[in-house]
């Protein structure tokens, strides 16, 4: 006779109380014992009955069987989609709190990675917007949509086509949006009209399990300046339908779409950034402003998503740089050369460096679109280009800003920086987790003299981080 498999974990929990916000839609709870058990679609200030469903690292994660007590914190989500689609995870929980649990969460980074001091920490810089904040979106396109659980097993059929986003967790699975609060503009009217077009003309949409179809992404960028760039991706090179379909769009919704893209991904995945874009129709750029500076934007460009919030955390970053007119500024992992523009004016000259050749364009375009003439950009890994013979080139600079992916800086990055010996150091994150990693690194040399969080990105477990570090004199 078989032996039965011991149980991994209880099959119940009572009385766990909900005590902050974690990664991923999930909050961290204790149990009456004290031991700490993740839960989603609960909010701080909960107190819940859970079922564990998987143990990782001997970490529970677990979900809501009933509530004993609900948080007073807990709003009224504005979304009819809240729950069901993947994004927004925080939406039921008031936003004083999301801020209040994003500064906690870093301050946590840095005392348990990091174990770095800060002399001085500023609050929270709150979004002035938390609905329609986004400048660009990517929805999926579907020859079936996703049934809630209400509707297995009715009459319903899914047998329809659909734009809009995956389910938490799940490739193959659409969620029908109808109406979007992330983004401004035209984003609802054009998606939703599309989804009309291109079922009217019999335009086969893309079938994720059997790989056959034609309409498959789309991607909607809108600027402040009100312009509008959409990107569609079909599976298939079926030029015909293709042209047929986009000169159709473009009589319906020609005066909301200001430059108009297509691609063929025939790909397994949905990443469009390698693939070559097709220029359709209207210009080949939208505009956007941050400040005094304008940029061109393209199909590829990588452009901070909340535009109005990026503009206050590049003045942060500017102010913790200390600009006088006078100083030699390298810019890091520059993007399109956002934060480099930004601060060329208060600068004798700054040099960007980016590993995206196509950003790198798109910088040179911009420098020369504003008239910035102390701005230099080189393409290529930062790790590479960042050598003691490009120093000695390009000068030592005074100020230094690095704003790197979630991974945070390469070693031999950090290493680096501590050869040059920068009087100061300023470092914009997007994972304060790895930020700590690095400011540990640095802290042979380099105290942190100043820290705020910025929240650019609200209803999510996401939060951006700027620090000053002032070298340590001896």
């Amino acid at each position: 006779m078989a032996r039965r498999r011991k149980n991994r974990f209880p099959e119940r929990i009572d009385n766990v109380t909900i005590t902050g916000l974690a990664d991923k839609g999930f909050c961290v709870g204790k149990t009456p014992d004290g031991m700490a058990v993740f839960v989603e679609d609960v909010a701080p200030g909960d107190v819940v009955d859970v079922r564990p469903f998987r143990k990782k690292k001997k970490v529970l994660f677990a979900a809501p069987l009933r509530f004993v007590e609900r948080s007073k914190e807990r709003v009224e989500p504005f979304c009819q989609h809240f729950g069901v689609c993947g994004g927004c995870k925080w939406q039921h929980f008031a936003y004083f709190g999301q801020l209040r649990e994003k500064e906690r969460m870093v301050h946590d980074a840095f005392r348990r990675i990091g174990k770095v001091e800060v002399e001085q920490w500023e609050p929270i810089l709150g979004s002035e917007t938390i609905e329609y904040y986004r400048n660009k979106l990517e929805f999926g396109c579907a020859n079936r949509r996703w049934l809630t659980t209400e509707e297995i097993g009715t009459d319903i059929n899914n047998e329809e086509p659909v734009i809009g986003f995956h389910k938490a967790g799940a490739y193959d699975k659409l969620i029908q949006i109808e109406k979007c609060h992330l983004q401004h503009g035209p984003s609802n009217e054009i998606r939703n009209g599309l989804r009309e077009l291109a079922t009217e003309m019999n335009v086969p949409f893309f079938d994720m399990r059997e790989r056959h179809g034609l309409l498959r992404q789309l991607m909607v960028r809108t600027t402040t300046t009100e312009e509008c760039m959409l990107v569609i991706a079909f599976f298939e090179d079926d030029r015909d339908t293709i042209t047929r379909f986009l000169d159709a769009a473009l009589e319906r919704f020609g005066e909301r779409i200001s430059s108009l893209y297509y691609c063929i991904n025939g790909k397994v995945n949905e990443y469009l950034m390698d693939l070559d874009m097709v220029h359709y129709a209207g210009r080949e750029y939208v505009t956007e402003t941050l400040g005094h500076v304008h940029f061109r934007i393209g199909p590829k460009s990588f452009f901070q998503t909340n535009t109005k919030q990026a503009e206050r955390l590049y003045a942060i970053a500017r102010d913790y740089a200390g600009l006088t007119g006078e100083e030699n500024v390298y810019d890091l992992y520059t993007g399109i050369g956002s934060i480099a523009l930004y601060v060329s004016g208060q600068c004798k000259k700054v040099t960007g460096i980016e590993e995206i050749a196509a950003a790198i364009d798109d910088a040179r375009e911009n420098a020369r679109e504003n008239n910035v003439t102390n701005a230099t950009f080189y393409a290529g890994n930062v790790r590479d280009i960042l050598t003691d013979d490009f120093a000695k080139t390009h000068g030592k600079p005074d100020v230094l800003i690095t704003d790197p992916p979630r991974a945070g800086m390469h070693p031999k990055v950090v290493e680096m920086l501590l050869q040059l010996d920068v009087p100061t150091i300023v470092y914009v994150s997007c994972n304060p987790a790895t930020q700590a990693r690095d400011l540990a690194l640095l802290s042979d040399k380099y105290v942190v003299e100043r820290a705020r969080p910025v929240d650019m990105f609200p209803h999510t477990s996401h939060v951006e981080n700027v620090v000053k570090l002032r070298r340590i004199t001896l």
